[in-house]
């Protein structure tokens, strides 16, 4: 549709020029056999450079030099077509059409100033269409953009509402059993915590590291309940983290992470030891646990989350300034990651 809709622009805006240079100044003088050979010659020149200012020089050329290289390049070209245009209705057409034209010199200042004029003029008109067609483009893209921004603030309203709710139905929950049963109440306790960081929290681009740490906590205490006795998990902080900052749900797959490939696949007695340091301009998490004798721990998938997942987010929330090692040995599994600030 768009390629039927640009080739009619063309074939009728191309059209008009050569009537143009062919009627219209052929009613001016009266020779129409000798205008129609004039425009038959003006049209491959203005159509060509037209061409080469707008599809090439402009909408290609422009996004990779400068405005200043783009009308050098125009200019040189205008001049060599006009120059050949020029030389072939001065010495062949000119001749046998008009031999009056000859009196003027071969490189008339003031013939090629005309000429020079006459090209800008149909090319900016030739490019007038192209630039307004972008711009309705560019406005529909916009509102399309808008609309699409609304909806998903809408959507996001929307699935607020359920989490919400649970969250206060949890708070409730709690509140009756922490009079009968205070162990059901901690882990309802801890539940509601791990909802609330996701319903709230995690919406933010960053959000203190200590946060974050309290909310992998939320979720070990749910998982301690899971897997009883069998065990430990410690976390370790060497230094103050109170003002260091990070991206929300970061550390969450990488402790996931832990549990599912060593944790739960070990029938015997396993442990996670979580390490937070800080050093000069960076800070670093290193999240270590045991596992058996099973080979490299595969990526976790669960949810869609896992470290596949982290390397993307680091890539493009910390460029430059992370870096994250993995090392799978035979009875445990370490990964150390490490942040500038």
């Amino acid at each position: 549709m768009k390629l039927t809709r640009e080739v009619a622009f063309n074939a009728v805006f191309w059209m008009l020029y050569f009537f143009y240079q062919w009627l219209g100044l052929a009613s001016l003088y009266g020779d129409y056999h000798s205008y129609f050979i004039n425009a038959c010659m003006a049209l491959p020149v203005a159509f060509l450079f037209s061409w080469l200012a707008v599809h090439y020089l402009i909408k290609k050329r422009l996004a990779e030099t400068s405005k200043v290289t783009v009308w050098v390049y125009l200019i040189l070209c205008s001049l060599f077509l006009l120059l050949v245009r020029r030389y072939i209705n001065y010495y062949h057409l000119y001749p046998r059409y008009f031999p009056q034209a000859q009196h003027m010199p071969f490189l008339s200042a003031g013939k090629m100033l005309v000429e020079l004029v006459n090209l800008y003029t149909i090319t900016g008109l030739y490019a007038l269409y192209y630039f307004i067609r972008s711009w309705y483009e560019e406005r529909f893209r916009v509102h399309q953009l808008v609309q699409q921004k609304t909806t998903a603030e809408l959507d996001l309203l929307k699935a607020q509402v359920q989490p919400h709710f649970m969250f206060n139905t949890l708070n409730n929950m709690y509140a009756t059993a922490l009079k009968s049963s205070p162990e059901t109440a901690s882990l309802i306790a801890h539940l509601s915590g791990f909802l609330e960081y996701n319903l709230y929290a995690s919406t933010q681009a960053m959000v203190p590291l200590a946060t974050e740490i309290s909310y992998i906590e939320h979720y070990i205490e749910l998982q301690k309940n899971r897997f009883g006795p069998k065990l430990d998990v410690s976390i370790n902080r060497y230094t103050s983290i109170h003002d260091l900052q990070i991206a929300p749900l970061l550390l969450l797959p990488l402790v996931e992470n832990s549990f599912k490939h060593g944790v739960a696949s070990s029938p015997g007695f396993s442990w996670i030891r979580i390490d937070i340091s800080r050093l000069e301009g960076k800070f670093s998490v290193k999240i270590a646990n045991s596992k058996d004798e099973q080979g490299p721990i595969p990526v976790s998938a669960t949810g869609g989350i896992g470290l596949s997942n982290v390397k993307k987010r680091l890539l493009l929330l910390y460029p430059d300034a992370h870096d994250l090692t993995i090392i799978d040995e035979l009875h445990s599994y370490l990964i150390s990651l490490t942040i500038k600030t």
